[in-house]
């Protein structure tokens, strides 16, 4: 494996597919991107990132960007493949007010089957499956954030049949259309409700026309009991994805699971300290 700290080493892979996996009809595009590494050492797993080195602008010669695995590497056609969740991004420039499209998410999803592009890693390290099938198994993540937790999910059902101990997801989108590989174009979690261990809760921003935060804080609340109990097990695996500007909610959230703050900084330091916490904030 490439190390997770070296950026300055960089590669090249060729796009295989591109898959639209929010609705057509959606305002947010994100898409499922496939890519091909002629090199069969090469590998990458969930929980870690790659930095992609998008044609720069106004005299820069890259725009890097980092961006989630969605699947860990596969052997194929004498190289590996590798998957890439990328939401089409917009932002607003703060001096003048304009909206601009964002250069590298807006490059991938623009780019073309057949074309290469350069990148960096993996990055970071990857998320490190429980032992013990015992384990419950707690999962937040909001947006893009999803990808890893989809081959995690995927790898106890289809890898492993089953999974003894509780394993729970908690997402968050803008909109119920944007609940990503949950929709109804692409229902490759939907198939796993079925598995008694397995509950899904989505969280919908309450205005999303008004840019408000999803609720991922309420979607815990409500299942305070069952969180706490699970945070409270010795064997229980936390698993956190996403932006950075999900992390302060979340906090919170588990500050008001806990009682205090001080009662969740001593179980989240007892975590940590039994490598049982795992994130990846981008």
């Amino acid at each position: 494996m490439s190390n997770p700290l070296d950026t300055a080493k960089t590669y090249t892979a060729t796009l295989v597919r591109s898959e639209r996996i929010t609705p057509a009809d959606s305002p947010e595009e994100v898409r499922h991107l496939v890519f091909h590494r002629a090199d069969p050492a090469f590998d990458c797993r969930m929980g870690q990132c790659v930095r992609v080195m998008a044609p720069g602008q106004y005299g820069n010669k890259v725009h890097p960007r980092l961006y989630l695995v969605a699947d860990n590497a596969v052997e194929r056609d004498g190289g590996v493949e590798f998957a890439l969740c990328v939401k089409r991004h917009d932002y607003i420039d703060d001096f003048n007010g304009e909206r601009y499209p964002g250069i590298a998410s807006n490059y991938l999803c623009d780019l073309a089957v057949g074309a290469q592009v350069e990148f960096a890693g993996p990055l970071g390290y990857p998320f490190a499956m429980p032992e013990n099938r015992q384990a419950g198994i707690l999962m937040i993540g909001m947006g893009t954030g999803i990808a890893p937790f989809r081959a995690l999910i995927r790898t106890i059902y289809e890898q492993f049949g089953s999974w003894d101990g509780k394993v729970r997801l908690f997402y968050g989108a803008k909109t119920g259309l944007d609940m990503l590989y949950m929709n109804d174009e692409n229902k490759d979690l939907a198939q796993y409700i079925y598995q008694p261990t397995f509950k899904a809760f989505q969280a919908v921003s309450p205005r999303p026309a008004l840019d408000a935060p999803v609720a991922l804080d309420q979607a815990i609340a409500r299942n305070a009991a069952e969180v706490w109990e699970m945070l409270q097990d010795p064997l229980t695996h936390v698993y956190l994805a996403g932006v950075g500007a999900m992390q302060e909610s979340v906090e919170h959230a588990l500050i008001e699971v806990a009682g205090s703050a001080a009662a969740w900084q001593e179980r989240k330091a007892a975590m940590k300290a039994g490598k049982r916490w795992h994130e990846v904030i981008y």
